[in-house]
């Protein structure tokens, strides 16, 4: 008889050796057979109407399914982070799935993942997809990191929409008179439409007023937005690692010249320089992450800033006409992607912020989904990218701030391999082979490197979370080790380290981990949560609290230009919003070779960016880029489909 998991499913057969990722999935696809996606929502009691199906294996969830379920109560909000990485990732993302196949698969507790969409960059470029790994991972895998339910596309689409406005209007702006331009804007005979009564009503016009009876100022102030085209901030962007697009003009074609306003008869080109950033890290995407509902979102695609016009007033998405058109392309996109994990426990997929650039963490709408559907005895495991420093710091002060809710138990993925990186070890290199250090046991150099956990450790606790480490276990890994890192995690504050090994035993490997986090739940005070900083503070203050406090840096040094746009941001009344640093993912520090836990550096400010639909600004530090560049043999290589039987090959 075949002998079953705590939900009533196949105990899952696991392989030795671990097939590689895509292996394991189409194995478990056409071998163990994928629960109907209707059956994974019911273990967490949506109805059939509240599963909207998407293909055979993934379905969206809308939002009513947390409005009906308004007086339930949360579950348990456990929040999974790692430590400062190596370039091959640490299994942060597979820790995610693992400790959620422990509590479902294994304990029998409601349990949903809730984790970001992978962009198509990492996936092609050096790092694979995040659906996880092994034997804890979401299927299919091929879906998930590919198109899935097509929200990255939208977010690509309403983002260059709203670029496509902002030439056009520079454009037309250039060549035509404010008389002309109202005419065009508000043609006889037509409604004015909704989002233009927005624009009235900022500037203090009557909204119902008919435009034939509008003064010569009237027409002026609502026809022309007078952008400046050296203070635009907007940028296209693409879902593709593209290095050669960060720095561009446009505007070259042959068409695309206007009048001259000094000399008769001659024309100029209408040219300026601009850029992509990859879509994970537009303003868009972090609109989708951080709103509450289709109306919220509504409010902060319209509030998005693309620029300032001379006067240097900010000039938004609805001063462009284009916030209702940028929701009618978001509004499938709200909705979380259900799916399922190889031991069938469920999954919502949501929103894709890059961590290292954006605030690195799913959606809100995702997790107060989940927080009902699983009630007050289950659990809610929510991923924050890369290391603690990054999307721990903007998961606690920017999603808590703005969804309310408070995480009762913080998990920190360790590696023995990262850890003797941090120790001192060689350099760590995708498509190299590990040098000795790394396959052999060396106790000194991974006790070296320990420091670098225990930094994570001791920021998590300034949140007032208790702090779990996952040791997520590697087949070199000794016991020595093993247990090396967990006295070094207790010392620092821990409130319990375990050993997992779920990539290579499933939900089975994190059995203990998922017992820790259950008790880490029960000992949590939930009055102990508390923010870093005061969100009225000023941007300097809090850029500088955040770079001492948890990079543990001695100070921030602002550029020309940075000074001028916090002075410009505070001037526009966006000096309370909270803070989102992009910075290297590989150290606490802004040098991705300072490994450890540097001291005496400080972190350089070299511009900040403004999100005022979304909610926050970010400064960019170091040489962070905004679009990442491709290796010399990327992931791509090893991507293709069989031609007889049309499964994908190669995705890691």
């Amino acid at each position: 008889m075949t002998s079953l998991n705590a939900l009533g499913y196949p105990k899952l057969a696991c392989k030795t050796p671990v097939p590689s990722d895509i292996e394991v999935s189409q194995q478990i696809v056409k071998e163990v057979g994928l629960l109907p996606i209707a059956e994974v929502g019911k273990q967490v009691g949506l109805t059939d109407d509240e599963v909207i199906q998407w293909g055979i294996a993934k379905a969206k969830v809308p939002l009513s399914a947390r409005e009906s379920r308004k007086d339930q109560p949360n579950g348990n909000y456990v929040v999974v982070t790692g430590i400062n990485p190596t370039p091959l990732g640490e299994g942060k993302s597979t820790t995610t799935i693992g400790l959620a196949q422990g509590l479902g698969a294994i304990l029998g507790k409601k349990t949903i993942a809730c984790i970001r969409q992978p962009s198509q960059g990492p996936t092609f470029g050096i790092k694979g997809g995040a659906a996880g790994g092994g034997y804890a991972q979401v299927v299919p895998m091929e879906e998930f990191n590919l198109h899935l339910t097509g929200d990255i596309h939208a977010v690509t689409a309403a983002n260059n929409l709203l670029a496509a406005a902002l030439e056009t209007r520079m454009f037309h702006e250039a060549s035509q008179s404010d008389e002309a331009l109202f005419r065009r804007l508000c043609p006889d005979g037509k409604d004015v439409s909704p989002v233009m009564k927005r624009r009235l009503k900022k500037l203090g016009i009557d909204p119902d007023k008919n435009p034939s009876d509008f003064t010569a100022e009237e027409k002026s102030a609502f026809a022309r937005l007078d952008i400046d085209p050296s203070a635009v901030t907007w940028q296209r962007v693409l879902d593709t690692c593209d290095r050669h697009l960060r720095c561009l003009t446009v505007g070259q074609g042959s068409k695309e010249t206007v009048k001259s306003k000094e000399k008769e008869g001659e024309r100029l080109q209408h040219d300026r320089q601009t850029g992509f950033d990859i879509t994970v890290a537009s303003e868009v995407m972090a609109v989708l992450a951080l709103s509450k509902d289709l109306a919220d979102m509504r409010e902060k695609l319209g509030a998005m800033v693309v620029g300032y016009s001379r006067a240097g007033t900010p000039v938004t998405a609805d001063d462009l006409g284009c916030g209702g058109a940028l929701t009618v392309l978001m509004k499938d996109a709200i909705m979380p992607t259900l799916m399922q994990t190889v031991e069938r426990t469920p999954v919502m997929v949501h929103a894709g912020p890059f961590a290292n650039i954006a605030t690195g963490n799913s959606s809100i709408v995702a997790d107060e989904i989940a927080l009902k559907l699983v009630g007050k005895d289950g659990y809610c495991v929510t991923e924050a990218g890369f290391g603690a420093d990054i999307g721990m710091e903007k998961f606690f002060n920017i999603k808590c701030r703005y969804s309310g809710l408070k995480p009762k138990a913080a998990v920190i993925v360790a590696t023995v391999r990262a850890l003797k990186m941090h120790g001192g070890g060689p350099p760590v290199s995708a498509g190299k082979p590990l040098q000795k250090e790394y396959t052999e046991e060396n106790v000194e150099l991974l006790a070296k490197g320990c420091c670098n956990l225990q930094k994570h450790i001791e920021n998590a606790k300034k949140f007032g979370v208790n702090v779990v480490v996952a040791v997520n276990k590697f087949k070199t890994d000794t016991d020595k080790e093993i247990e090396t890192v967990k006295e070094a995690s207790m010392a620092a504050g821990a409130f319990d380290a375990v050993l997992s090994n779920h990539w290579a035993e499933g939900g089975a490997g994190a059995e203990n981990l998922a017992k820790a986090v259950v008790a880490a739940c029960k000992a949590c005070d939930d009055e102990a949560f508390k923010f870093l900083y005061d969100v009225n503070k000023s941007i300097k203050e809090k850029v500088e609290i955040i770079s001492k406090e948890i990079y543990g840096a001695d100070g921030v040094d602002f550029s020309e230009l940075a000074n001028k746009q916090v002075m410009q941001y505070e001037k526009s009344g966006f000096g309370n919003l909270p803070i989102c640093i992009a910075k290297t993912q590989y150290s606490f520090s802004c040098d991705p070779s300072a490994k450890g836990v540097p001291t005496g550096h400080r972190i350089t400010v070299r511009e900040i960016r403004s999100c005022a639909g979304a909610g926050f600004l970010y400064p960019i530090c170091g040489d962070i880029m905004t679009i990442p560049g491709l290796p010399t043999r990327p992931g791509f290589y090893d991507v293709d489909v069989d031609l007889e039987t049309g499964d994908v090959l190669g995705l890691f």
